[in-house]
């Protein structure tokens, strides 16, 4: 007999948006602003894998509040969304992230702060992180670390704590520092340790940092650099951490002025800082300009250290001609056909001080993913999605088997866009790439969202499960295993 999904609704939170045709916040991206408790999801094609134990965390942005100017999807309120798998069923729950920000905005019942795309004076109060005058939103990352999701914003937030399983906000990371926390911390599976950085206006403008199992800060270091930069990610191996300084930042003369405006500085090569994991003495090695929004993977391989992720051949493009008016510079920005992202990779020799650079594939990709058990350590597939022209939206999946150079693909059908789709080992997996792809998918043809699970094996889906509401798009999406979740 069908089991019908039970659904429950929670309390509306205050809202002042009012009717838009913005691009980024209709269609795949128009703002969600139910949270809701969903049981016994609906089955839409295949059967949800047995082997398949714990859950898939989705950070979205969804914006509240009327802009205060223009406004820029990365603005939008962070709200975490959830699936859970387990004895071949699936349950489903989201929530925004209660940030100092989106409680204080509730409180006034508008926004208090401009957005990226602002000028200086907009915003109505001081705001956080690196650019001063924005409000930490906590939408662009999520991980999961202790039994605890993280939620982190890309101009370093305060890291923001969540229960994993009910998504109850727990409040701020105690080891995060007052300069705060940038997105993309990395765990390591192997000792339980997350290493993360921040970044800032004043000087050194970057520091390193790790946090050990048991959830103590062991290191907060310095990492001097020429001026204010803007890194997004970083990369580890079992001995060290890669941090970059790339030549993509804010233009120093309007700085100044606090005009937050983003070129590429050229004849300035992008340089990658080595660092020992528990703290020592940087060591810089240069490389061709670029800028790199994320890395996949890195690992020793003898003196050297192996360092995979997404060159941009055109980081600074021009705006999009057949952008809707007034929107081509924003467009181009998030267009991964504009910036054109090239799987990538880094050799960095610690015996010489020589890099040497290759290019692992000539499509226009990002977004990765691997199995989190081969994090540091030399690994053999990469999971990468597609994007749609002119767009910030996933229409497909790329398999790479790095050792052979073969590749597979799983194209999305027109109106089907994707979330990031992390690795989820399967339960007693024995291969690097025995499991699954877990990803939410947004309907523009039906209106409706969706979980796909694909078989990373052989890149064909294996079910189709009904979410209970349309999501908006956003950034970025983690797996746990039942294990990390300590339940």
């Amino acid at each position: 007999m069908k089991i019908a999904t039970q659904i429950r609704r929670l309390p509306p939170v205050r809202t002042s948006l009012q009717p838009t045709n913005h691009p980024y916040m209709t269609g795949a991206w128009t703002p969600l602003h139910e949270e809701v408790d969903a049981v016994d999801l609906e089955v839409l094609e295949g059967a949800i894998p047995a082997d398949l134990d714990g859950v898939y965390l989705r950070n979205t942005e969804n914006p509240v509040h009327q802009p205060l100017g223009r406004y820029h999807p990365f603005d939008g309120d962070g709200m975490v969304h959830q699936i859970e798998f387990r004895n071949g069923a699936a349950s489903y729950r989201n929530r925004f992230i209660r940030t100092r920000g989106f409680e204080a905005e509730q409180e006034a019942g508008e926004s208090l702060w401009g957005g990226l795309a602002d000028g200086p004076g907009t915003s109505k109060r001081p705001g956080f992180g690196a650019h001063g005058s924005l409000k930490d939103t906590a939408s662009t990352d999520i991980l999961v670390h202790r039994g605890e999701a993280i939620a982190t914003f890309y101009q370093c937030g305060e890291a923001y704590r969540l229960d994993p399983l009910t998504l109850e906000n727990l409040g701020v990371a105690s080891w995060a520092p007052l300069d705060g926390v940038s997105a993309h911390p990395k765990v390591d599976e192997a000792t339980g340790e997350l290493m993360f950085f921040n970044y800032s206006k004043h000087a050194p403008y970057m520091h390193y940092g790790v946090v050990d199992a048991s959830g103590k800060r062991t290191v907060y270091q310095a990492i001097d650099l020429p001026g204010p930069r803007l890194p997004h990610d970083m990369a580890f191996t079992a001995n060290y951490s890669i941090l970059n300084d790339l030549p993509v930042f804010w233009d120093q003369a309007l700085l100044e002025r606090d005009i937050h405006a983003v070129r590429l500085h050229k004849g300035v090569p992008s340089r990658f800082g080595i660092v020992p994991r528990h703290g020592g003495e940087v060591r810089w090695f240069e490389a061709a300009p670029t800028y790199v929004l994320h890395w996949l993977n890195a690992y020793e391989d003898g003196d050297e250290i192996v360092l995979d992720g997404y060159f941009q051949e055109n980081p600074t493009p021009r705006p999009l001609e057949d952008a809707p008016e007034g929107h081509g510079h924003l467009m181009a920005y998030l267009d991964e056909h504009s910036f054109r992202p090239k799987l990538h990779r880094w050799r960095f020799n610690l015996a010489t001080g020589e890099t040497v650079e290759q290019r692992l594939d000539d499509r226009i990709l990002e977004f990765g993913m691997f199995n989190q058990a081969y994090a540091g350590r030399p690994y053999r597939y990469a999971y990468s999605t597609t994007a749609k022209p002119g767009w910030f939206l996933f229409n497909g999946f790329v398999k790479h088997d790095l050792e052979t150079g073969v590749s597979w693909t799983l194209p999305l059908e027109p109106g089907r866009y994707a979330s990031e789709a992390p690795f989820a080992p399967r339960v007693g997996a024995v291969d690097e790439d025995d499991g699954y792809l877990v990803s939410f998918i947004i309907d523009e043809n039906r209106g409706t969202s969706e979980c796909l699970v694909v078989d990373a094996k052989t890149m064909q889906p294996a079910c189709r499960i009904a979410l209970p509401h349309k999501i908006s798009s956003g950034t970025h999406a983690v797996w746990a295993g039942r294990a990390a979740l300590g339940a």
